[in-house]
C-alpha cells in the first residue's frame, strides 16, 4: 500500500485544508553551539531537555504560551546523543559518545550529575521504563547491546545482545522496540525484559533512522533514509493493518518523474490523540492519522533539516530542532547552518484524528 498518504510537498504557496502555518512558532532561548541530536519533554511538566553535539544536555522550562527559559545543564564531556526523563519527572538523563549515561536529580536539588550506566561504545539511545513496578532506564549502544539499569546500583540488572548496533529505540507502557543496523527491529515485552519477544527486519528497504511506539503500545512507526514510513503492529493477528507510505520527497526541478528523497529523521506520537508526526532532512514536518491513512497537516520548510522532535506531556506543544542532521557527512556542516529548537503550539484540529475514521 505504498504512497497511501500521497507524497507530502515540502511547501505550499497558498494555505489549504492540509497546509499548516509556522508563523507563530516560538524559538527556544537555547545556548546550543552544535547540532541537536535529541529532544525530550518531561512526562509530567513543561520541562524540556535538549541533547547536543556540543557535549551538553540543556534543561529548559517551557510554558503553555511558548515562553521559556534555561534552567540548568549537564556536561557529558563528549557529544550528547540521547536524553530522557524519569517517569515522575524528577530526574533527567543524558547519554552519548563518552560511552556513559548520566543523571541529574532535579528533585533533590542536585547540581552535579552522576554516572548511572556504561557501555563499551557510544550510547545512542536512553529511555525511562518501568519493569515489574520498578522505575529503571534502558540504554542502547553501538556495542550491539541494550542494558537495563537500576540507578541505585553500579552494574546493569540485565544485558541483552542485539543483532547489530543500536540506531533507534522507543518505549510505551510494556513495549520496547529497538532498531539496529542491517534493518533489524527487536521487540521486547518489559514483563520479560531480558529476552526479545520477537525479532523482525524492517518493512522498509533502507537504513532505519527513527522508531516510535504507538500511543496504545500495540505497534510502532519506523522511518528510514529513503523517505518512507511504515506502520507495524506487534501481533500477527493485526498484520493486515500494516502498511508503508512515502513522505519527505520533493519533485526534482523541471521534472515530472524524478523525486528528491529525504531521510525521515524523527517520528513522535501525540500523547492524547494517538496521531503522529514525521520530520525530515527536507526541513518539513507533517501530522498524520494512521487509522484513517490520512495526512492531517503539512508545514512549510523551516530553513534547515529537522533532526528530532517531541510532543509535551499533554500534547499542546510540538518541539522540533532545526539543525544539521549529518545526512551529507561532516563536510556539509558549517557554522552558518541553523541550530535552534522551535516550539509549535497545537491548536484546533491540527492533531485530532480524522472524523469518522475507522478505529481499531
Amino acid at each position: 500500500m505504498a504512497g497511501i498518504f500521497g507524497s507530502a510537498p515540502a511547501a505550499a504557496t497558498s494555505t489549504t485544508a492540509t497546509q499548516g502555518s509556522i508563523a507563530n512558532d516560538v524559538t527556544l532561548n537555547g545556548a546550543q553551539t552544535d547540532s541537536i541530536q535529541d529532544l525530550s519533554f518531561s512526562p509530567v511538566s513543561g520541562h524540556l531537555s535538549v541533547a547536543s553535539w556540543d557535549n551538553k544536555v540543556y534543561i529548559y522550562e517551557v510554558n503553555e504560551d511558548g515562553s521559556n527559559q534555561g534552567k540548568t545543564m549537564m556536561d557529558l564531556k563528549a557529544p550528547a546523543l540521547s536524553t530522557c526523563w524519569s517517569k515522575d519527572g524528577r530526574q533527567v538523563f543524558g547519554a552519548g559518545a563518552n560511552n556513559q549515561a548520566m543523571m541529574l536529580d532535579l528533585g533533590s536539588g542536585a547540581t552535579t550529575p552522576q554516572t548511572v550506566a556504561a557501555h563499551d561504545q557510544p550510547i545512542k539511545c536512553i529511555e525511562s521504563i518501568s519493569v515489574n513496578g520498578q522505575n529503571m532506564i534502558v540504554t542502547g549502544s553501538w556495542d550491539k547491546t541494550i542494558k537495563y539499569w537500576d540507578c541505585r546500583q553500579q552494574n546493569p540488572v540485565a544485558s541483552v545482545q542485539c543483532k547489530e548496533r543500536v540506531y533507534a529505540m522507543d518505549t510505551r507502557d510494556q513495549l520496547l522496540v529497538v532498531a539496529t543496523a542491517d534493518r533489524y527491529v527487536e521487540i521486547f515485552n518489559l514483563n520479560q525484559p531480558a529476552t526479545a519477544y520477537k525479532t523482525i527486519q524492517s518493512p522498509l528497504k533502507w537504513q532505519t533512522r527513527t522508531i516510535s511506539c504507538f500511543a496504545d503500545a500495540t505497534g510502532f512507526a519506523i522511518g528510514s533514509i529513503e523517505g518512507r514510513c511504515a506502520i507495524q503492529y506487534v501481533e500477527e493477528k493485526d498484520s493486515s493493518s500494516n502498511f508503508s507510505f512515502k513522505c519527505h520527497r520533493q519533485n526534482a526541478p523541471n521534472t515530472r518523474d524524478v523525486s528528491n528523497v529525504y531521510s525521515v529523521n524523527s517520528i513522535s506520537f501525540h500523547p492524547v490523540h494517538g496521531t503522529f508526526s514525521t520530520a525530515g532532512s527536507d526541513g518539513t514536518f507533517h501530522f498524520w492519522d494512521k487509522d484513517a491513512k490520512h495526512r492531517l497537516k503539512g508545514y512549510p520548510e523551516v530553513g534547515g533539516s529537522i533532526s528530532c522532535t517531541d510532543f509535551n506531556h499533554n500534547g499542546t506543544i510540538f518541539a522540533y530542532a532545526v539543525s544539521y542532521d549529518w545526512h551529507q557527512g561532516y563536510a556539509a556542516n558549517n557554522p552558518q547552518y541553523p541550530n535552534k529548537v522551535m516550539l509549535h503550539g497545537i491548536s484546533g484540529d491540527e492533531c485530532k484524528p480524522r472524523p469518522n475514521a475507522k478505529k481499531r
